[in-house]
């Protein structure tokens, strides 16, 4: 792990914030030797398991992490572990994602692609090209800020974006039109954005379903660090 110190110290303040913990509440477990954190919520929606660097936290009613006491970590990031878990309380979706993360600029430059724009408009082209599946689960024009690859004959091609998490975190999104994908466009745009959180001051998470390989290509070509997984799952 290259990321600095005070990166995964950001990194872990935002998710302890998002999580109803404690802000000091991941450095504390790593001093108590604990591999796994829990805080009961009866009235949650859903069962979330977050596993950040070496400490795993778990939240959800009493009845999820009374089930879960006796499986590891490995296990319970897994989707099918959460529905098994959930299964007598409907459990379903949303699914198994690893988060990663960045503290250098990667040097990329998509004006070598296309002019970037950063008309709300642009973004609302690139989501109607696309499935209903990819602009739900990217959710483009939601992103406070957004950021689009348009071509010289106008066509809006590629849009990225983030929101503010915690005010310290950039949790990034990108979208490409159905049939220029696999040509890095994704990279450049999202290259955008980054270049944009860094400069405001905030750390860039982009998280991806363990299952989507494109995703995860992405991260890896804009120089992003893997720090953890995201699970979760909605109850009836």
């Amino acid at each position: 792990m290259t990321l600095e110190p005070t990166t995964i110290a950001i990194i872990e303040l935002a998710w302890a914030r998002l999580l109803g913990l404690a802000d000091d509440a991941f450095p504390n477990a790593r001093k108590d030797g604990l591999e796994r954190i829990t805080r009961v919520d009866d009235d949650a929606r859903t069962v979330t398991f977050v596993k950040i660097f070496d400490v795993g936290v778990l939240v959800g009613p009493q009845w999820a992490l009374d089930a879960a006491a006796g499986i590891d970590d490995e296990s319970l990031a897994r989707h099918s572990t959460m529905l098994d878990l959930t299964r007598d309380h409907a459990g379903h979706g949303l699914g198994a994602a690893a988060l990663y993360y960045s503290d250098v600029l990667l040097e990329i430059d998509p004006s070598e692609v296309a002019a970037v724009s950063r008309d709300p408009g642009h973004c609302a082209e690139v989501e109607g090209q696309c499935p209903p599946d990819d602009v739900n689960e990217v959710g483009l024009t939601a992103f406070d800020e957004q950021f689009a690859l348009v071509t010289d004959s106008g066509q809006a091609i590629a849009g990225s974006g983030y929101n503010v998490w915690e005010g310290i975190i950039a949790h990034l999104g990108s979208l490409v039109t159905p049939d220029l994908r696999r040509q890095g466009l994704a990279t450049y745009v999202t290259a955008v954005a980054v270049e944009e959180a860094m400069a405001s001051g905030l750390i860039p998470q982009w998280r991806a379903r363990l299952d989507n390989q494109a995703s995860r290509s992405t991260a890896a070509k804009l120089g992003f660090e893997q720090a953890g997984t995201q699970t979760t799952v909605l109850l009836a």
